[in-house]
């Protein structure tokens, strides 16, 4: 089968099929090879690995995978591109192809049955819709991940990785910094894709931590405070927390806990560090 990095052979699969490129499903297909070497050799791909693959698309990703993986699950959600799959990946015995929304699917269920309980390696190429619910799923889950590298939309890399007191920063950044190392590790402009997107992507690997970087009480209110905290950037902490429904603490109890840290009764949410949020959240929780 031919390689499908290659731009000639991916028309000729598109063709082949007829192929049309389904909006709803954000559908852009990586065309350029060395993107591809990137992202295998950014997850750290190796014979031992079992990769579980979201959005294969036409199998461009998929080959280079099933090259250096032990086992590769392929789970895509658009049935015309199973027929299309199952040809471009049919010179493969180690991928198994599965039609299926990956936010529905009992992942936990495949890594025990695949991988005998051991951590995965996801490799994914995201529409920007849908980054977030994916990447959040997959560690409030706790399924068993070493590492997601994903292509996503350049701003939402920068998101992930960004630092207190940045204009990128915000909830996104505080979620995925609790549970894994992010790091940008190639940029990718627009002409690397078919159809061309109107952004810049990046690839991003996400190294989960085997033990979380803070120690916190009650990780659902941690995440309540992180998100109401930056749902009305230009407020004050205390007022977002304040009004936010589900936070129950007066606003004196949240001032008094501020000024135990040391903190400033009008800081802004987008100032405080992962680990004053933990501590927040700590101490409110023992007022409560």
């Amino acid at each position: 089968m031919a390689t499908l990095g290659n731009p000639t052979n991916t028309i000729a699969v598109l063709q082949k099929y007829k192929f049309n490129f389904q909006k709803k499903f954000g559908q852009n297909f990586l065309i350029d090879t060395r993107v591809l070497d990137k992202i295998i050799s950014a997850a750290d791909i190796t014979k031992d690995d079992f990769v579980l693959e979201i959005g294969p698309g036409i199998g461009t990703m998929t080959q280079y995978l099933c090259e250096h993986a032990r086992a590769v699950a392929a789970v895509e959600i658009d049935k015309n591109l199973i027929p299309i799959l199952e040809d471009t990946l049919s010179s493969y015995d180690n991928v198994e192809i599965i039609h299926q929304d990956i936010l529905k699917m009992d992942i936990e269920r495949l890594v025990r049955e695949q991988n005998q309980g051991n951590p995965i390696k996801v490799v994914a190429n995201l529409p920007y819709y849908i980054t977030t619910p994916i990447i959040m799923g997959l560690f409030e889950s706790h399924v068993s991940v070493q590492s997601i590298t994903i292509m996503v939309q350049k701003e939402v890399a920068q998101r992930m990785q960004a630092k207190p007191g940045t204009k990128d920063y915000g909830a996104l950044s505080l979620a995925v910094q609790y549970y894994a190392r992010p790091e940008i590790v190639a940029n990718v402009p627009p002409n690397c894709f078919m159809p061309r997107p109107n952004v810049g992507s990046a690839v991003i690997r996400l190294t989960k931590y085997q033990e979380q970087p803070v120690q916190v009480e009650d990780e659902k209110q941690l995440f309540a405070f992180i998100r109401a905290s930056f749902n009305q950037r230009r407020k004050t902490l205390v007022n977002g927390l304040n009004n936010a429904s589900g936070i129950s603490y007066t606003r004196d109890e949240i001032v008094h806990a501020l000024q135990e840290m040391g903190l400033p009764a009008n800081i802004r949410g987008e100032a405080l560090t992962l680990e004053q949020f933990a501590q927040l959240s700590n101490r409110l929780s023992r007022t409560g």
